[in-house]
Formats: structure tokens, sequence, C-alpha cells
């Protein structure tokens, strides 16, 4: 089947997506974000280490390795996957808050490891924080310059983070961010901390951010860190792209504070599928499963793409068309025909299962895939299972029912 076919043979209502002139990088919030989900476990530092290369391979540039200020063991942590780094593509950053006691063991890292370490620097900048908190708005210029200039002193590549940035009144935005590039903060990061935005509210507050800096004249990168409380942190990451944000935060899974982050492997999943990156994900399925071990996060079955139900049909008409695509030796066509997503673009495949809403094609193709002859016999008493089973059959329970 030539190229020109396979267009034909998908109409496409989807509007082009828009063009990035710039680099879309990509920021692993999994090991700082990701285990303040109140039910994840802190994995060991090997599982942690592994994340890290998978990452690396996946093309993601930067990795948030932890919390200085969380105590002895995330320190120890942080410092032996800085060192980790040093062969990998990947960078490290570290999320402080912006007090120079959070940054000064920063500055103790790279010295003993030799390997720059970005420090993104945490203020929130909402009027319903700063209410709870009885914060002065001077007071919070104030700790933001001196945090930024402490690491342009120490030469720590300096991002300074807004938390809430999504509820915050814009001309303290304005001002919190004029002050940290003044200053000397190379990138600023906008949040949806609560999971407040929606896609065109995302799209608002980069926008705002990003002619702020134009106003200033300044050579600085803006981040997007966005929740999914309202479960629209994927769309919002998307918009937050669309309005200029050129690095994106994101963890496995969608794991992280409440409800969650933006899901690092959808949002890889659907660049790639719009053509914006072009990275090779075959092994973001492995990334996904060890994330979830090391991590304890449940993995829903119907997870899109990576959950066990996503390429996994026991529905009659979806297998024979299907089934009909792979005795073509077509597995292009096999991956399009019943799917959104190409299965294979992933490191993944079609699974062909048994169940009550199966046809004769499911029990022939799972049979042959095993190395058995479907006979007619084997067949019908697959099915005669099948029909009276809530379910679908497991595997020992199949080749039982088809006397092998």
């Amino acid at each position: 089947m030539t190229d020109t076919t396979r267009d034909e043979l998908i109409y496409d209502w989807n509007a082009p997506y828009p063009a990035v002139d710039f680099e879309v990088q990509f920021d692993d919030e999994t090991l700082r974000d990701g285990l303040q989900s109140p039910s994840v476990t802190d994995p060991d530092l090997d599982k942690k280490i592994e994340l890290v290369h998978l990452m690396d391979e996946l093309g993601i540039h930067t990795v948030d390795v932890g919390l200085p200020g969380a105590g002895d063991r995330a320190r120890h942590h942080i410092t032996t996957l800085v060192k980790e780094t040093a062969s990998l593509k990947i960078t490290p950053n570290v999320a402080c808050r912006t007090v120079i006691t959070d940054i000064e063991p920063v500055v103790d890292m790279v010295q003993a490891t030799g390997v720059p370490i970005e420090v993104c620097a945490f203020i929130g900048s909402s009027p319903i924080r700063q209410y709870a908190e009885n914060w002065s708005f001077e007071d919070m210029l104030k700790l933001s310059r001196e945090a930024i200039e402490f690491c342009v002193k120490h030469d720590l590549p300096a991002m300074f983070v807004t938390e809430d940035t999504s509820r915050a009144h814009p001309e303290q935005v304005r001002a919190l961010y004029t002050t940290a590039i003044e200053a000397g903060a190379r990138r600023v990061c906008v949040c949806d901390t609560c999971g407040h935005s929606t896609p065109m509210g995302a799209k608002a507050v980069v926008r705002f951010v990003k002619e702020l800096i134009d106003e200033l004249g300044a050579d600085v990168g803006v981040d997007w860190h966005g929740h999914r409380d309202r479960g629209l942190g994927l769309i919002n990451t998307l918009a937050a792209l669309d309005a200029g944000a050129s690095r994106l935060h994101a963890t496995a899974l969608g794991v992280g504070e409440r409800t969650g982050n933006t899901e690092m492997d959808l949002l890889l999943v659907n660049l790639r599928l719009n053509g914006v990156i072009h990275n090779d994900l075959s092994k973001l399925g492995e990334y996904c499963a060890k994330a979830h071990e090391a991590i304890g996060m449940p993995f829903p079955v119907n997870y899109p793409v990576f959950g066990p139900d996503a390429f996994e049909t026991g529905t009659g008409v979806h297998a024979s068309a299907v089934v009909k695509a792979l005795r073509k030796g077509d597995t292009w066509l096999a991956n399009r025909v019943y799917s959104g997503v190409p299965a294979d673009l992933f490191g993944l495949e079609q699974k062909i299962m048994v169940g009550p809403m199966s046809g004769k094609s499911n029990v022939m193709w799972f049979l042959e895939k095993r190395g058995y002859a479907p006979t007619d016999a084997a067949v019908q008493g697959v099915l005669d299972l099948a029909k009276k089973t809530p379910r679908l059959l497991s595997e020992a329970e199949v080749l039982g029912a088809a006397g092998l």
C-alpha cells in the first residue's frame, strides 16, 4: 500500500495543527510533583534512576529531581540523580521556595557533582493565597528578587515560578515577573496549580506573560505547569503551547498533587500524532509501566493508549475488521481500522480476545496466534462458552473449551 493510498483511507476532520516555530521542550515532574500524590510511594533510588534513563530515551529535556528542602533522604536522592544525568542528554532541576536557605544546598550539590542544576524558585501569586498566608506583596517582591539574585551570584540557572498564576491579578503577575527577569531569571513558569484554567484561560495567561517579556525585551523562556482538577490538564497544556509556552511540565500517568498533573505520556502521544514532535516513543509504554511499578500508582485498565484495554477487543465486528487487516499482512491498516491511535507507533499491538460479543473470527485468530488449528468443533466449543460467560474468557478457558 502506498502512502497516497493510505492518505485516502482516513478523512481527517481535524484542523491542521498550528505550526510551532520553536523547539518544544518537556520537563518531567514525576519525581517531584508526582510524588506529592497522596496515593503513591516514594520509590527507592534505583527505581528513580531507571525512570530518569527512560525519560532521556524518550527525548524529555529536563527532570525535576526533587525538593532539596525536604530532608536528608531527598538531598541524597537528588545528588545521586544529578550525577546520573552527567552521562545523559536530560538535565536536572530542583524546586525551591524563594528562600535563600532552600537554595543554598543546591550550591553544594553543584560543587559535589560538577553538574549544573536549574533552580525552579517558586512563590504563591494569587490573592487568595496571599490572604491565607498573611503575606504582603512588597515582601513577596523582595523574596523573589533576592532568591533569583542569589542564584545568579552562584551561577545557578534560575526559573521563576508563580504558583496559582491562573488566579492571580495581572498587575501583580506583571510586577513579580518583571522583578524576577530583571534579577536574572532565564525562564518563568506559568502555573495552573489548582487546576482552575480552561483552555481559553490557559492561552490568555500565557499570552499575557509572553507580551510582558516582549515589552521588557528579554530573552526568557516560558514554561507551563498544569493540574487536572477539572479534567482539563492535557488540553490546557496544548492550549498553553499554542499561546507560546516552549517548555511543558507533566508527569507519568498524570500522577501528582490531588487529582494530578498533565499526563506526560498522553502529551507526547498527542504531539507526536499532531506532527509537532518526532521523538522515538517506542519505550513510552515501558515508561508508564515502570512509573506504575515504582510509585504504586493505580493504572486504570481503560487508561488511554497504555491501559490494558486500550488495544484489546472481544467485540466481533471490531475484531473481524482488525483480523482481516492482519490477514492482509498490513499492520498499518490493522492498527488504524478501529483505532485513532496507531499501537505500533508506541511499541504496542492489537489484541483480539474472546467474550460474549465475539464471533468466529475472534476465536480463529486467538487459536492461530497460539499455534492451534481452529477446527469447526474447537471454534464452536469456545463460542458456546463465550456466549454464556458475562466477561472475556481467559486463555486457559479458551483453550479448555477448544479441547486443547
